[in-house]
């Protein structure tokens, strides 16, 4: 994989993020949107000018959300922004049959916590607690938790003898 997570061929390049793929096609110097041909649907791509064959053309190797798709020109650049259809998974390939990449050597993005749903947000915010805790010798959020139970059982029955016990 390049630094984009996809690939450089000989008529595109492509890199992905987990939501997203973009597709960069050099064009003609001085080509315009209107010389375009540019078809996008949920699993099928063509991208090309107008009145010969195409530079791309096939079946994407996963399902896009065709009308989250876009694509413009720059410097002679034609990029199209391709909305993957399923998220969370690397794709091998923009379409089938192109030189597949190894998804294994993909290096994942950083994900901030803002892009995660709220369960696995706690889940993962309470993990990293928990380790800060650990390097500094404390105690963690479920120790924490048994602690304050244990202080409150204490406090609702003054009238035992904790002196001599053990607490694990």
């Amino acid at each position: 994989p390049n630094s984009q997570r996809g690939a450089d061929l000989d008529t595109y390049s492509w890199g992905q993020t987990l939501s997203e793929v973009t597709v960069n096609v050099p064009l003609p110097k001085g080509t315009k949107a209107r010389m375009c041909d540019v078809a996008i649907t949920k699993t099928k791509l063509r991208v090309g000018l107008k009145g010969q064959p195409p530079i791309l053309e096939g079946e994407l190797s996963e399902p896009v959300k065709a009308d989250d798709c876009m694509w413009n020109i720059a410097d002679d650049v034609m990029e199209l922004t391709l909305a993957k259809l399923e998220g969370m998974h690397w794709w091998s390939a923009v379409v089938k049959g192109e030189p597949a990449i190894d998804t294994q050597k993909v290096e994942p993005e950083n994900s901030k916590l803002g892009d995660l749903d709220a369960e696995t947000r706690k889940t993962v915010e309470k993990m990293m607690f928990d380790q800060r805790q650990k390097a500094l010798g404390l105690p963690t959020s479920d120790e924490l938790q048994k602690q304050e139970m244990l202080k409150k059982f204490m406090a609702a029955h003054p009238e035992m003898d904790f002196s001599g016990a053990k607490i694990m």
